[in-house]
């Protein structure tokens, strides 16, 4: 049987708050591609669901001239998706006419990937008029073009996307030539910076993280954090936010440690240091990239592990949570973990992908970059049932899902 494989990456916008995911689909076998056919798309849906791969947001997905002209389009709901016209796409009159009928009927339309030059938008400037949004690729168009030419295109009502934002520099970039949204790992590239510092806040989210994780007790544990109070207060905010089950609000640290434990705490406290900010609009897109890793680490290790220890589950968790922290600190990640108290198999794992917990990041992070064929060797050398990964990355998305949006939560 065939599989499709699928990811999402985030499009944010300039406060980088999560607006929307471009979805990416593959097949398993060579006749597939990413701009597969509309049967494929349909399959996608029907397979995985909206909810499951989207939450509340819109998906963006690449179409070809095929796609684009063939009356199943119509059957998908015009709010679900945003349909990117790749450049291969002949804007010929059926294509235009097509364009024009389903801006009519509601649906959003995206230039997906342009490369600004003079020629490019008079090609596209014909169609301006129902497009929703238009992802300029910033890495190949210069900054002096993107002034030029993104005044105009946002005197047609269009969402410009900078698109291939790969790091900082790309970001502040896009944002001083007025793009609205921005796509691409930036968030995820730690940038490195000569004599950097902690910020207190996250140095005393580590102290006390490491107190936690010593045999102290309660109480001085419940007087490390009165005497930190914002982390206080933050965490507190968290864990009633709803993410989390709990009957009854929890209204202090020892009521905290009383009722789930220290491991639970000390995970959550990791989990904090990727949020700027806890609010109604949900979460930072890198906080839901750490927690898409935790559960994948913890959920792969169990597929391969069916009885694997609480220890050993606590030890994946640690490595997805402590993966991204050079983003967090802009520093070496060996310098962060000075100051973190953690195990040997954990340390080898984040700084030389050994051990098995070492391997299952290396798997999430060439998922994360929709590198398939690592699924299936995975798969085969554990022995896995073909597709058990695709199951655990989907069951993955739902569980961020509901922690993005936990109000919807049945």
């Amino acid at each position: 049987m065939q599989s499709i494989y699928i990811g999402r990456q985030p499009i944010i916008d300039s406060d980088s708050n999560l607006s929307a995911y471009e979805v990416l689909y593959e097949g398993s076998q060579s006749t597939l591609d990413r701009y597969s056919s509309a049967s494929i798309i349909n399959n996608v849906l029907n397979k995985f669901g909206k909810h499951s791969l989207l939450g509340n947001h819109r998906g963006f997905v690449k179409i070809d001239e095929k796609f684009l002209l063939h009356d199943i389009i119509f059957s998908l709901p015009p709010e679900v998706f945003v349909f990117c016209i790749i450049e291969s796409v002949d804007l010929n009159e059926r294509v235009v006419e097509r364009v024009e009928s389903l801006y009519r009927k509601g649906y959003k339309l995206c230039i997906y990937n342009i490369k600004i030059f003079p020629w490019s938008i008079e090609k596209y400037e014909r169609i301006f008029p129902f497009m929703d949004f238009i992802k300029v690729n910033v890495q190949e168009s210069s900054p002096q073009r993107l002034r030029e030419h993104i005044e105009k295109i946002k005197e047609y009502g269009i969402t410009v996307i900078a698109d291939s934002v790969d790091d900082r520099l790309q970001f502040d970039e896009a944002k001083k030539v007025s793009c609205d949204w921005y796509q691409g790992y930036f968030f995820a590239e730690p940038v490195i910076l000569k004599n950097a510092v902690y910020e207190p806040s996250h140095m005393a989210i580590l102290k006390l993280y490491n107190l936690i994780m010593q045999d102290v007790s309660i109480d001085e544990i419940t007087q490390a954090f009165e005497d930190n109070h914002a982390v206080t207060i933050q965490l507190l905010q968290f864990i009633n936010s709803g993410a989390f089950h709990f009957r009854n609000r929890i209204s202090s640290i020892h009521h905290v440690l009383t009722l789930v434990g220290r491991i639970p705490l000390g995970q959550w406290l990791m989990l904090m240091i990727y949020s700027k900010s806890i609010s109604k609009e949900g979460q930072t897109p890198l906080m839901l990239m750490v927690k898409n890793r935790t559960e994948l680490m913890q959920d792969i290790l169990k597929a391969i592990r069916p009885d694997a220890k609480s220890n050993q589950l606590g030890e994946a968790y640690f490595v997805g949570v402590l993966s991204l922290i050079e983003t967090v600190f802009s520093v070496k990640l060996e310098e962060v973990l000075v100051h973190v108290n953690i195990s040997e198999n954990v340390e080898k794992a984040l700084l030389n992908n050994e051990g098995i917990f070492g391997e299952i990041l290396a798997l999430i992070r060439d998922i994360e970059s929709f590198k398939t064929y690592s699924v299936s060797r995975f798969e085969k050398k554990y022995q896995l049932k073909t597709g058990s990964i695709e199951q655990v990355v989907v069951q993955s998305m739902k569980k961020v899902n509901l922690f993005e949006s936990p109000e919807e939560k049945s």
